[in-house]
């Protein structure tokens, strides 16, 4: 039962469309265990649900478990020792992608129409792009983190995770009643480079020559120092949100204790590196968005490696600089011709969720 650590009995009716909740998110009579034996063996049933859980409830939704996801959600390989790791449906000898990971797995094997996860650097896109779903990251600050087990809150997401843009857009639904995809659809898209596998950069620019988009070339310097820096805010904030475990630290994954260590490193001169460089990162990327609708380049610039080798990778380079901006992100699968699918990444301006799902819907029917 790797995918879920808790799965809720199946009480449902057909007729109930079902939700997948990563195991941060608070579920009322639940415990919350952020996918850790530390966490869970202390945890209580929660006493009330998540707010950005109402909507779904009010709707009906079927909730079918609290999903599997990397320890305290600090990774993007998808790999959790105690809980075990959910199953790449695609390919079974590579990951899953995190650290929503249980949530990629449920959609993506037909468990649950709609799953909620968090991304705080890429931790819905990588998943959804490692799993073959479709993924949003959510503009920060736009659905409510209250019950939600923090990791940088200054960096911290909750969106949805479907097979396709129409699950992400019910999704949003749930969040947002009334939620709807823009009635215009984007045309300009700026198409930013990354150092990639060629078949990706591929099938990249395969879907938006599909799509019909007006695509130019754009530049953004400073995209590796976004994801370096962006990374000390993250683990600093992290080892601040998990402060009350640090004498458990060392009972926790390896590598999600190092990470923590790290973070308790970073000293007050470079988080004050990192905050000025956060806001002109921002406003170059607000700039950038003034001379096209979105932005346009790979969720992940390799295909997601063995199990094996998930601990020589990074998979968030293409996704940590978003988070440090603070805008929303589409991750959609595309045609590629490898083993697997790759992932088409739009970014658009703060609150541009509506105009996002637009264009997927685009791309969807251009890609076929």
């Amino acid at each position: 039962m790797s995918t879920f650590i808790t799965q809720l009995d199946d009480c449902g009716v057909l007729s109930q469309p079902r939700l997948a909740v990563k195991d941060v998110i608070d579920v009322a009579g639940v415990p919350t265990t952020a996918g850790s034996r530390v966490v869970a063996e202390m945890a209580r049933p929660a006493v009330a649900d998540a707010p950005c859980l109402a909507g779904a409830r009010q709707a009906g939704v079927h909730i079918v478990g609290k999903a599997n996801l990397v320890e305290l959600a600090l990774g993007t390989v998808g790999i959790n020792p105690w809980f075990g790791t959910p199953v790449n449906p695609l390919d079974r000898r590579v990951v899953p992608g995190g650290s929503s990971s249980g949530c990629a797995v449920a959609v993506a094997t037909g468990e649950a129409e709609v799953g909620y996860g968090t991304d705080t650097g890429g931790s819905i896109r990588v998943p959804a792009a490692c799993c073959g779903i479709a993924g949003l990251k959510t503009t920060w600050g736009r659905i409510p983190t209250g019950g939600v087990w923090p990791l940088a809150p200054s960096l911290d997401t909750v969106g949805p995770m479907a097979a396709d843009v129409d699950g992400l857009i019910l999704g949003m639904g749930w969040l947002e009643p009334g939620f709807a995809p823009a009635q215009s659809q984007p045309r300009r898209v700026g198409r930013f480079r990354l150092a990639a596998e060629p078949l990706i950069d591929q099938a990249v620019d395969d879907a938006l020559d599909a799509s019909g988009f007006e695509v130019t070339d754009v530049s953004l310097p400073g995209w590796g120092r976004a994801w370096e820096l962006a990374g000390w805010i993250l683990v600093a904030e992290a080892a601040v949100s998990n402060a009350h475990l640090v004498r458990q630290w060392d009972q926790l994954d390896p590598v999600v204790a190092a990470r923590l260590e790290e973070g308790r490193r970073v000293g007050p001169a470079q988080l004050e590196e990192a905050r000025a460089f956060q806001a002109g990162w921002k406003a170059a990327f607000l700039e950038l968005l003034t001379t096209v609708e979105l932005v346009a380049l790979p969720t992940m610039t390799r295909f997601p490696p063995l199990l094996e080798d998930a601990g020589r990778v990074s998979l968030a380079i293409a996704t940590r600089p978003v988070n440090l901006a603070g805008l929303p992100a589409l991750a959609v699968p595309v045609p590629s011709h490898g083993r697997l699918p790759a992932s088409l990444q739009l970014i658009g301006p703060p609150d541009a969720e509506e105009l996002l799902l637009a264009a997927g819907l685009v791309v969807e029917r251009g890609v076929g």
